[in-house]
């Protein structure tokens, strides 16, 4: 089993709500949500990543100095061969509104409300971490 790195972020908007994102239906885990974000490549640090992927993603623009560190999380995958690691980073100012260029739909929520969807399983911890934070 191989490690994938994964950078992923919390948008938080002025009430507190996380922004979620609808995997499509030709992707592995189709309809589960999850947070917004995607791999790192080999010429990339977590932080490229994470600002390339959220304007491929969503439409918006995001500078380094508004992601804060957040979390890091751990997670194997057995099924599909692989151990996700990802660095989570809060981030609550960007420029753009956000869309679902590459996802299903999105939507937000606040952390306490997420278990009302289904969440792919490696996120799970996050939003109870997100849940602390946000209370």
């Amino acid at each position: 089993m191989h490690s994938l790195l994964v950078a992923a972020a919390a948008l938080i908007n002025a009430q507190g709500e996380v922004l979620l994102a609808q995997r499509p239906p030709h992707k592995s885990l189709p309809g589960r949500w999850e947070f917004p974000g995607g791999k790192v490549e080999a010429h990339e640090t977590p932080e490229q990543a994470l600002i390339r992927e959220l304007g491929e993603e969503l439409g918006v623009e995001v500078h380094a100095a508004d992601c804060q560190p957040f979390w890091f999380l751990s997670h194997g995958y057995p099924e599909f061969g692989f151990h996700l690691i990802m660095p989570v980073w809060t981030i609550r100012r960007w420029q753009g509104s956000p869309r679902a260029l590459e996802h299903a739909a999105i939507c937000w929520k606040h952390p306490r409300e997420m278990h009302t969807l289904p969440m792919i399983e490696a996120d799970e911890a996050l939003v109870a971490k997100l849940a602390q934070h946000l209370a």
